[in-house]
């Protein structure tokens, strides 16, 4: 689904990654993890194409994205769909309004029919009928993590982005939004590319993890990296929170 070799992103003197590689499989959840600073948001944006990579090439679903022009873009951006942190919905926006926004932007719908589909995606990630008239700022955290991924499943897309989906919920909230991705990956077959720092949802959710260390990463199942002897990689899967995920 997303090939990824010998990226390097950079901001000035400033190297985040540097002869990265990555290769995500169909239908599979895999975790990217590491340490503050160490470019995970970054990579999740220079594969949707926020940043610029200053090295390496990036391909998905087959189409490489190198001197793409942005019709180009616009074809490929409408195959994924992206939760950002905090769900960054559109204030001014209702919940259904947000949901309709990329069904506006990347195909020609009647106003009824994206009344309908925004219904059901609504429906799908567990929010009741009555928020869809609701401005996020009636929402509750959790509610507003729900609409910015029914946002993100508006057009039935093959790849779901998400950036630290279970940030600023509490342990029960954040389950529950762990168990809703698993669902809905196994009864719609996306692959799931997900920026994360909650252990628990590495353990509950992730098929494979991404470790951003050095500048580079390293990949494998959770019982893979338990064995890696990095110095980070050990710390993070062995330590008290760790322990506390029953991870190990």
């Amino acid at each position: 689904m997303i090939e990824i070799r010998g990226l390097q992103t950079r901001f000035g003197p400033q190297i985040v990654h540097d002869d990265l590689d990555l290769a995500v499989r169909r239908g599979e959840v895999i975790g990217i993890v590491g340490g503050s600073g160490s470019g995970k948001s970054v990579l999740l944006r220079t594969i949707i194409g926020l940043n610029r990579p200053s090295q390496g090439s990036i391909r998905i679903l087959g189409q490489s994205t190198d001197g793409l022009d942005a019709e180009g873009w616009r074809k490929l951006q409408s195959k994924w769909g992206v939760l950002f942190q905090n769900g960054a919905l559109f204030s001014s926006l209702t919940v259904a309004e947000n949901v309709q926004a990329p069904m506006r932007e990347q195909v020609e719908l009647s106003p009824a029919l994206m009344h309908e589909l925004a219904g059901l995606k609504i429906r799908l990630v567990g929010l009741p009928m009555d928020s869809a008239t609701k401005f996020p700022s009636q929402l509750s955290g959790g509610m507003k993590k729900r609409a910015g991924l029914a946002r993100a499943l508006a057009l039935d897309p093959e790849i779901v982005f998400l950036d630290e989906p279970t940030a600023g919920l509490d342990p029960i909230g954040a389950a529950e939004f762990d168990d809703l991705v698993k669902s809905l990956r196994q009864s719609l077959g996306f692959t799931v590319v997900m920026v994360t720092h909650d252990l628990d949802t590495l353990v509950a959710v992730c098929d494979r993890i991404a470790v951003l260390v050095d500048r580079k990463i390293r990949v494998g199942t959770l019982q893979e990296l338990l064995r890696d002897e990095h110095p980070w990689i050990k710390s993070y899967f062995h330590g008290p929170r760790a322990r506390a995920a029953r991870i190990g």
